[in-house]
């Protein structure tokens, strides 16, 4: 059993047990988030799809870790004219494992 979720303006298939980054969650670790935006559950041969997310379903995350990303660099430069920017950016994340998979009919 599998479902697709949308979560931090992604989308991602998730089993029960996997261990994935998702954007920022404002949750403390140990605790779970109930995610309640998901667009297919497919459960063997049954497939369900909702349009466009599937009333009654849920899908249960544990917090495990807060972190940030590697660092990403953005370098700016005109040629000829001196001009040289170098900025970079960590972007922060949500360590989660996916407890349980939820639908209701």
């Amino acid at each position: 059993m599998y479902a697709v979720i949308e979560t931090g303006g992604k989308q991602y298939k998730v089993q029960e047990g996997d261990i994935l980054n998702i954007e920022k969650l404002n949750i403390q670790e140990g605790e779970t988030a109930e995610v309640t935006e998901v667009l297919a559950i497919v459960d063997e041969e049954k497939v369900s799809i909702g349009k466009p997310f599937l009333e009654g379903a849920k899908v249960v995350l544990k917090v495990l870790e807060h972190g940030k990303d590697k660092k990403v660099l953005i370098f700016k430069y005109k040629p000829k004219k001196k001009y040289r920017k170098m900025r970079g950016h960590r972007q922060p994340f949500t360590k989660v494992s996916v407890e349980t998979i939820a639908v209701n009919g």
